[in-house]
């Protein structure tokens, strides 16, 4: 669960969930969105996957990259046994 909210931390991790929510992405396709260079890129993506809150699949030459709608899942329901 550390893994996850260090993961969730970041403003551009969660930019790239974001991202991911709306369609599965290369990671040059991820790069676009951002001003910064590829291998910050490749960074946050791998903190992302160790955090398991995406996956990935190669395509050819390409890696695919999607959010893991399960972990998600299991990150809300835990925050919602806090609610009263």
């Amino acid at each position: 669960m550390n893994d996850i909210f260090k993961a969730l931390n970041d403003p551009t991790r969660r930019e790239i969930l974001e991202l991911l929510k709306s369609k599965d992405l290369a990671a040059g396709e991820i790069a676009t969105h951002f001003n910064i260079s590829k291998p910050s890129i490749s960074h946050h993506l791998d903190i992302l996957k160790r955090a398991d809150l995406i996956t990935f699949e190669k395509k050819g030459q390409f890696i695919i990259y999607s959010v893991n709608t399960t972990v998600m899942e299991d990150v809300l329901q835990w925050i919602l046994t806090f609610k009263k």
